[in-house]
């Protein structure tokens, strides 16, 4: 078996502060995170003191600029991070990833003064972050959100429900898009919005097949009042950088997905090595040796295609039809790499003594969250065909 055991991943990093960052995050994760995985996620737990260390040691901004307590790193590098801590934990690398998502408004948008104020604490000051765009009865048709923003004075008062919020309770902000002005896309308007505000609540979490760590519930804004300073950007500027958020989540996700199926493929072949059968290790069978050079296959295509959508994203260039590429890519690999998994480790894949039956669990909502793989797909034909006639 050691000369079979799984190797980790040999990563391609431009710089050699991202190869001790990478580092330090190895070993936070098996220090830290995958030793209380399993046992944390079937109990429901959140790891808050992880994001705590995280923050730290400086992890929670690594995309966003230095001036205000960020990495300054390239997606490229913030990606294979991401990809790392979901090998060891999926709540802890979507955690990462979704509080990225939630500090990109004003990170992007904000002005110099709400920058300076704010991000700071948001991206090195032990701050959790969510992100509020679905409601109810709008998922996939997210311009056609309820939620209300009605001005008064020098205020907004909120009002409303949002749903599948990942942090749904926990979060200390959350970047909430609201309906200030007509229907449709242009009548939305994005808010920073303290997680201890009057007013502001969520429900009980979601119980869900997976994913049991991270907290995922409605979060209802009963008059929720907001300073102006606490818009971000123009009224009704809020869909497009909404839409302009996920583009980039989207490659957190992928990455993400990538962790659970390298996670998955390096159980498997560790018991592949180990398990003997009609007198010599599984391993040695051919069409289990195939199944796991497809496995390998497919992962080393999903990271390749993340991280050349990541390289367009850090030069500047547009990248909305490759991150979609990658959501859509990733996630349906991990799905087929984790299910092959659970096959490749027979009665034992699918008991909760091996995390081959968690990783395909938490596999299926990567499918989903941040628009699942059916818009991904309208998203990339569009970007072929131009948009649907109506």
């Amino acid at each position: 078996m050691p000369d079979r055991a799984p190797q980790p991943v040999d990563r391609q990093l431009p710089t050699d502060e991202a190869r001790d960052l990478i580092s330090l995050v190895r070993e936070i994760a098996q220090r830290e995170i995958a030793p209380r995985a399993a046992e944390e996620e079937d109990a429901g737990t959140f790891p808050r003191e992880v994001f705590a260390l995280l923050s730290d040691s400086g992890l929670l901004g690594l995309p966003y600029d230095a001036e205000h307590g960020g990495g300054e790193q390239p997606y490229e590098v913030y990606l294979q991070v991401l990809e790392e801590l979901a090998a060891a934990r999926l709540t802890v690398g979507l955690g990462v990833s979704v509080h990225t998502l939630a500090s990109y408004a004003l990170a992007a948008y904000g002005t110099k003064e709400q920058q300076a104020e704010h991000l700071p604490a948001m991206l090195g000051g032990g701050l959790l972050g969510a992100y509020c765009l679905s409601e109810p009865s709008s998922g996939s048709d997210a311009a056609s959100l309820r939620t209300k923003a009605v001005r008064e004075g020098g205020e907004w008062v909120l009002s409303g429900t949002k749903a599948w919020i990942t942090h749904g309770g926990i979060a200390d902000f959350y970047t909430v898009m609201a309906r200030t002005g007509e229907d449709g896309p242009r009548g939305i308007t994005a808010f920073l919005v303290p997680g201890d505000a009057e007013g502001l609540s969520a429900a009980v979490p979601e119980k869900k097949m997976g994913l049991k760590g991270s907290p995922t519930a409605q979060v209802h804004f009963d008059g929720v009042r907001v300073p102006d300073a606490r818009r971000i950007g123009e009224e009704g500027q809020g869909f497009a950088i909404a839409l302009s958020a996920l583009d980039s989540g989207r490659l957190g996700i992928a990455a993400c997905a990538i962790g659970v199926a390298q996670a998955a493929l390096d159980t498997a072949v560790a018991y592949a090595a180990e398990r003997r059968q009609f007198g010599k290790p599984i391993v040695d069978f051919q069409g289990l040796r195939f199944m796991l050079a497809d496995m390998a296959t497919q992962i080393e295509a999903g990271r390749a295609l993340c991280l050349s959508a990541a390289r367009l994203r850090d030069a500047g260039l547009p990248f909305a039809k490759q991150a979609a590429m990658a959501k859509l890519h990733c996630t349906d690999t991990a799905m087929r790499v984790t299910t092959d998994a659970v096959q490749i480790l027979g009665g034992y894949g699918y008991t909760a003594d091996f995390p081959a039956e968690r990783y395909m669990r938490e596999a299926k909502v990567l499918q989903i969250v941040e628009g699942t793989n059916q818009i991904q797909r309208m998203v990339i034909a569009r970007h072929l065909a131009g948009p649907e006639e109506r």
